[in-house]
């Protein structure tokens, strides 16, 4: 073993702290000067983690503390990127788990944990925010050995060292009582309970790949953790592909991480994290070996995606006017190169040209994805979720259920638990907690889908939400999420102050005076459940008398503008998100009126919904 490596992965629920105690723990080790500014929340590289507050995908960095090295890697909160979760957890020894002291263990504390615990790992309790308003430490850390006993943690897990501080201000503490120091406690305790890597110096050289990286000098690199033996540069080895093939190259390049930096390095040595360059297609999941005659190593099973949604060319009538890329082989070959680096997306094309189907954990995740893209100018059309079905042995349809945790003041509660009703949502418990009340049911996946939102508008922001996959069960039968119709235009050119005026009058716009608008595109929302043709872009007859500003629509309420997840899960079956990289525009599927009505017509006369 290499008594001079730690490895450990830092989990918890989403916003309980990971990624500040991270940079908190550089700091401490002497990864930045006194001086140095580094900004907050450096571990979140991405623009798209900085704005949204979130870890999206699983990074690694690497405390160097004289001798001594940890390797630690920052990973999602979000249940729906449980997959890069998952895939860590073979490249550690040991986890920090972290758990806010006012909200405790939260629904992906339970996820996290549950995978770290199956894997042997060691952990070390970080009781985060103690300085929180209304916080109780004591009684949060007696809840997560509730969890413990919960998940069947071993006797030697369940005596898990206990710290407890804040990350913001920079302290850990092994007692209550203990003076507020700094971060050393906690980093001599990881230092002190994770044990060294198991690995074997001795042996020849074996590594998983458990994420992929890219260098614009030397392409992809594997990263993982070295299992036995050591490569240097210029040695030959071997990657066992998933379909059983074997690829012979030669190690063009080592990297090691320290702070947030791969550096090159002149040895790959066992049990610790790596990455090595030479391979073209590598791919995550996948073996480096020194022997042709090796076997794979097991990677770890990832949990089944549940939601699927259609990506497709843009159609509209103004596509092409903002993206680059806007043919269906741009859009696949993108699609096919998230798969190489995220487990969890799976792509498959369909029978329609153009159209690709998109699965993955959760809407969230696809969301990001097309966040992405859209930014990297990119322009396609998105579809409204659809569950994953099942068929079981009996030929009877099942789908996705989940756990569904809610934290609400009292006084939301029945109107809550009415829309959950209203989703076939079972209550499974309800007790209060402190000025709230905490509801945990069991509802499918999707009865989820739009929830979120609703139970931000029905709280006015109070309501906080987490959710966990449960199981597949039976289907739950037909489920209305949308109560809500919408004004479709008829026309297409610019929006008018005029006619939006009159438009406002039947319901909730979405649209502005000067925006560009198309015959089937969505410019609001109808209060009954019918779609409504509207003009919004007819202009006023001019007479010889005017009134200033009678062209300009000041009287309008500012427009509902939505964000790209909320768009997703707003619209119908028969309706489609337009992602442009500067605007999200919600359309028809079929843009023809008379088209609509026709193929509207079929479907009654057929008996489809």
């Amino acid at each position: 073993m290499n008594d001079h490596i730690r490895n450990i992965a830092i989990i918890a629920h989403v916003d309980h702290g990971k990624t500040t105690l991270v940079d908190k723990l550089l700091r401490a080790g002497g990864a930045f000067r006194d001086n140095q500014v580094v900004e907050e929340r450096a571990m979140d590289s991405m623009d798209l983690e900085k704005e949204k507050g979130i870890t999206i995908r699983a990074k690694n960095t690497s405390v160097r503390w004289g001798d001594r090295i940890i390797n630690i890697v920052d990973t999602p909160g979000h249940a729906d990127f449980g997959a890069e979760v998952e895939r860590v957890m073979k490249m550690v020894d040991g986890v920090v788990l972290v758990v806010d002291a006012y909200e405790g263990p939260q629904a992906q504390t339970r996820f996290v944990l549950r995978k770290a615990l199956q894997e042997g790992l060691k952990p070390i309790i970080v009781i985060n925010k103690i300085d929180r308003d209304h916080s109780d430490p004591a009684g949060m850390h007696d809840k997560v050995l509730e969890l413990f006993l919960e998940l069947d943690a071993t006797e030697d897990q369940f005596d898990a060292p206990t710290y407890y501080g804040s990350a913001r201000d920079g302290y850990f503490k092994a007692n209550l009582a203990d003076e507020k120091t700094d971060m050393m406690p906690l980093l001599e305790g990881i230092w002190t309970h994770i044990p060294p890597p198991k690995a074997d110096p001795g042996g020849p050289f074996r590594m998983l790949a458990s994420n992929i990286g890219y260098d614009d000098y030397v392409g992809r690199i594997a990263m993982g953790k070295v299992l036995s033996g050591k490569a240097a540069k210029g040695d030959t080895l071997y990657l066992m592909r998933k379909d059983g093939s074997k690829v012979r190259a030669k190690v063009t390049r080592i990297f090691e991480y320290s702070a947030l930096q791969m550096n090159s390095s002149e040895i790959a040595e066992a049990g610790n994290i790596v990455g090595i360059a030479g391979f073209e297609d590598v791919d995550i999941g996948e073996t480096l070996t020194a022997s042709d005659e090796d076997v794979a190593i097991t990677f770890v099973d990832i949990d089944p995606p549940t939601i699927s949604m259609e990506f497709s060319v843009n159609d509209s009538p103004g596509a092409g006017r903002e993206g680059k890329y806007v043919t269906s082989r741009q859009i696949r070959d993108r699609l096919m190169r998230e798969t190489k680096t995220n487990i969890s997306i799976h792509v498959t094309d369909t029978d329609l040209a153009g159209v690709f189907a998109v699965s993955a954990r959760g809407a969230m995740q696809i969301a990001v994805l097309v966040e992405q893209m859209r930014r990297e100018g990119f322009e396609l059309l998105v579809s409204r979720p659809n569950v994953i079905i099942r068929r079981n042995e009996e030929g009877e349809r099942h789908e996705p259920y989940e756990t569904l945790y809610i934290e609400v003041p009292e006084e939301y509660v029945s109107g809550v638990l009415k829309s959950l009703n209203e989703r076939k949502g079972t209550l499974v418990d309800m007790k209060p907690h402190r000025t709230s009340t905490l509801i945990e049911a069991t509802i499918t996946t999707r009865g989820l889908i739009g929830f979120e939102f609703e139970l931000m508008n029905m709280t006015s922001g109070h309501g906080v939400m987490s959710h966990l996959f449960k199981e597949y069960g039976p289907w739950a039968g037909a489920i209305a999420t949308r109560t809500s119709g919408t004004l479709v235009s008829m026309e297409t050119g610019v929006g008018t102050g005029y006619s939006l005026e009159a438009c406002a009058v039947r319901g909730k716009l979405f649209v502005a005076p000067g925006d560009y608008i198309y015959a089937g595109m969505i410019v609001g929302e109808n209060p009954r459940a019918d779609d409504l043709p509207v003009n919004p872009c007819k202009e006023k007859h001019l007479t010889n008398f005017r009134s200033a500003g009678s062209e300009k629509g000041d009287g309008l309420p500012p427009p509902l503008k939505f964000s790209l997840e909320r768009a997703i899960e707003y619209v119908a079956s028969d309706e489609l998100v337009e992602a442009t990289p500067q605007n999200i525009r919600l359309r028809k599927r079929i843009l023809d009126p008379n088209e609509r009505r026709r193929v509207k017509k079929q479907m009654d006369t057929s008996g489809g919904a």
